[in-house]
């Protein structure tokens, strides 16, 4: 969340609650929404580590309401992660390791567990189609972190394929 809004904050001030809604109007409903109490606990986070900075604004119908601008350490911290590439292979994968020590276990059988994960993964691509339908066709930020979540939900698929076929084959 620290980078996202410091990514916000590039383009100029703003307080908490703003930030939330940009983020919302931004990537849509199939990204997991922040509360805006999270949003604030950044906030004050990324303020007390010089990353941006928090003014106080008086207004005179509701109470005062603080709104950050991006510092310069905070700029250079958003440009080294636009310069960072994402390198993080799916080595370290839940699923797989529930698959890998089920035998030793007893307790699971690989088949049934895959079925069950293949079930879920159905499911979230139902309600994937559902979102995509459901968001604007003028978001297309939100568009493609639907689309590219459902065909990483489609590369999952083939791979418990694969590995039903492997273990079929161990029988």
């Amino acid at each position: 969340m620290r980078l996202p809004l410091l990514a916000l904050l590039a383009r100029g001030p703003a307080h908490g609650y703003e930030l939330k809604q940009d983020l919302e109007q931004l990537l849509g409903a199939a990204y997991p929404q922040p509360n805006v109490g999270q949003i604030y606990v950044t906030l004050g986070r990324l303020e007390k580590s010089g990353l941006i900075e928090g003014e106080d604004v008086e207004q005179t119908s509701r109470p005062n309401k603080k709104v950050y601008h991006l510092t310069d350490a905070g700029r250079e911290a958003l440009l080294a992660w636009f310069e960072e590439t994402e390198d993080e292979p799916r080595v370290r994968d839940e699923f797989f390791m529930k698959l890998a020590l089920a035998p030793q276990t007893g307790l699971a059988d690989q088949i049934a567990l895959i079925n069950r994960q293949r079930r879920q993964y159905l499911n979230t691509m139902r309600n994937l189609s559902k979102l995509a339908a459901a968001e604007s066709r003028d978001n297309r930020i939100a568009q493609l972190l639907i689309e590219g979540a459902m065909l990483h939900l489609q590369a999952d698929l083939d791979w418990l394929e694969r590995c039903q076929e492997e273990l079929e084959g161990l029988e």
